[in-house]
């Protein structure tokens, strides 16, 4: 199976290497998998939100071909809510005005056509999901995102879910920039099974944190 990490210009790098290490660190387990980097433009190279800072796409982001397509949020400037003082240099530097930029691209499209094909799971964390739902493809739909997201995730139509790992069946998504670990060792362990996914955990030294949410019964009593 192919997994396309997805690039944007400011992108944030933590979002997309854990995950994508993940894939491939697991092909020295296993020759089921392969992972590569992937813009909307084409191969090229795309630079992060973090300066100094690039990674290099070398392949379109395809929906015939990829298995999985995960998507990443953005790095930047944090918005504190009620702040109005900001220049249009510094407003253009935060990271909802990367997240939105995204919209004039092409990628809205190709994850559309991702999301409708048959057998193809889409992956986000961070501010990923924040794109997926601004590009209305997730409305109606359990996900989680950044906490500093969340509500804009929940006013956007989406049911917004306090989890660090959140599984929707062909849609899952992440929190905070860290958890891009666990989606890719869920990930992995979802398409290959326990064992490669065991493998890659023992070689980062990482073990997943939290329970993965699905939405299954029974749902807890209130306290």
């Amino acid at each position: 199976m192919l997994a396309q990490f997805v690039l944007f210009d400011g992108f944030d790098p933590l979002d997309v290497i854990a995950p994508f290490e993940v894939f491939s660190a697991a092909s020295a387990y296993t020759d089921q998998v392969s992972a590569e980097l992937v813009a909307a433009e084409g191969p090229r190279e795309v630079r992060s939100g973090i300066p100094a800072i690039s990674l290099a796409a070398t392949a379109g982001l395809d929906p015939e071909r990829a298995d999985l397509v995960v998507v990443p949020g953005a790095a930047g400037r944090t918005l504190p809510q009620g702040q109005d003082d900001l220049t249009d240099e510094e407003r253009e530097a935060t990271v909802p005005a990367i997240l939105g930029r995204t919209l004039t691209t092409g990628l809205p499209a190709l994850l559309g056509k991702a999301m409708a094909a048959p057998g193809t799971t889409m992956g986000a964390v961070c501010g990923g999901p924040l794109i997926l739902s601004m590009a209305g493809l997730i409305d109606g739909r359990n996900a989680t995102a950044h906490h500093q997201g969340l509500d804009v995730l929940g006013a956007g139509g989406v049911n917004a879910i306090r989890a660090r790992v959140v599984d929707d069946g062909d849609l899952v998504t992440a929190g905070g920039v860290t958890s891009g670990l666990d989606l890719g060792l869920y990930l992995l362990e979802r398409v290959v099974g326990p064992k490669v996914a065991l493998a890659v955990e023992r070689l980062f030294e990482y073990e997943r944190r939290g329970v993965v949410w699905r939405d299954l019964e029974p749902t807890p009593k209130s306290a």
